[in-house]
């Protein structure tokens, strides 16, 4: 390929970044791409998203939407407009949006709209769940775009039993092993718990932030009181989504929380020092997507608060367990008591997606 090539590659929110990053690195170095990095602003707070970039070595994003938040309908609409006025200003000849955020939706719309190529990494997850906002982001992304990358065996199942082409998928892997393996002599140097204040020799690491655990004020104070009680057997460590600081507040369950004194509330942290409290951790608890992942890779019992996973290869090859609120203190003592035993991690997940995700697209373009 002798003509340059210019890639838009979209950054959104705390999740997106990771995954960006390295395969913004990995288009970079080759000759027959211009890669331009979107950061459509979603997550606009500094520990939500600048962190990110200064983590992984990503420049000053090169087109800022700062859309903000708002609605479903506000963000992705808002996404939609901005994003459409950049393309026409200068067309990109790819796209690749990325994960299961609003602003993956509403970009993939934009483009696919004016006629230009789409490709979505970490296509294919599926929770059957279409409750959840991130649900309906994926089908509706999946269903419109030219190139899916998927990041395991069951997603490629998951897109052709909804109809889609066998030649528009690739299996590529778990790109956010790739993150991980890119900063990881980092996260072993990095003194996160002495920065914290804390001096701990085992604890669990929280992170909450899902409507179904967080907006119901009897479901959050269910989790409270399991959390307070789960302390009581090994010392916490939550990292306080701010949006879930905000129901905390409004609930009047904050203080509940920083009464315990085995609870140590802290800020969202960039991801070298988050991934350093994940990896020196006993427990990850959790309702995020991406750390059933990144535990599961690590060997680590990741305890998630959720019906299902859009991840199902976290629990059959992994370290993953789903479980209701109700249930945490129960399987916090199950796990405490299991001998711990590493498997090995599932096909691809080895740091080495990005490349793959490279040849991929070389190979549509050529």
């Amino acid at each position: 390929m002798s003509a340059t090539v210019l890639v838009d590659v979209i950054a959104a929110a705390r999740p997106n970044f990771m995954k960006v990053a390295p395969l913004y690195h990995a288009l970079s170095k080759v000759s027959w791409c211009r890669v331009r990095l979107v950061h459509t602003g979603q997550h606009y707070d500094a520990n939500m998203s600048d962190s990110f970039f200064r983590d992984f070595g990503l420049p000053k994003p090169d087109v800022h939407l700062e859309v903000g938040s708002g609605s479903h309908a506000e963000q992705t609409g808002r996404v939609m407009m901005a994003y459409e006025n950049v393309c026409l200003e200068e067309r990109p000849d790819w796209v690749i949006v990325v994960g299961d955020v609003n602003s993956t939706a509403a970009c993939a719309l934009a483009a696919v709209k004016l006629g230009i190529r789409v490709a979505h990494l970490e296509a294919g997850l599926r929770s059957r769940d279409r409750s959840m906002p991130e649900e309906i982001n994926r089908l509706v992304t999946d269903a419109i775009v030219d190139l899916l990358w998927t990041p395991s065996r069951d997603a490629d199942a998951n897109l052709l039993a909804e109809g889609i082409p066998p030649e528009k998928i690739d299996f590529v892997g778990n790109i956010m092993l790739d993150s991980f393996e890119l900063v990881r002599p980092r996260i072993a140097k990095a003194d996160t718990l002495a920065k914290l204040g804390l001096d701990l020799d085992r604890y669990a690491i929280v992170t909450l932030h899902r409507p179904s655990n967080v907006d119901d004020p009897a479901t959050l104070a269910l989790l409270v009181e399991q959390l307070v009680e789960s302390s009581e057997r090994v010392p916490l460590v939550f990292a306080v989504h701010p949006r879930t600081r905000a129901r905390l507040e409004s609930s009047g369950l904050l203080e509940r929380l920083e009464s315990a004194p085995a609870v140590y509330l802290i800020e969202p942290q960039g991801y070298i020092d988050f991934m350093h409290l994940v990896t020196s951790a006993q427990i990850a608890i959790t309702d995020s997507g991406g750390i059933q992942e990144e535990t599961t890779y690590l060997g680590i019992p990741c305890l998630t608060l959720r019906e299902n996973t859009e991840r199902p290869v976290t629990l059959t090859e992994g370290s993953n367990r789903l479980l209701k609120p109700a249930e945490l203190v129960a399987t916090v003592d199950q796990v405490l008591g299991d001998e711990i035993r590493r498997r090995t991690p599932p096909e691809l997940w080895d740091g080495q997606a990005a490349g793959r995700i490279v040849a991929s697209l070389a190979q549509r373009i050529g």
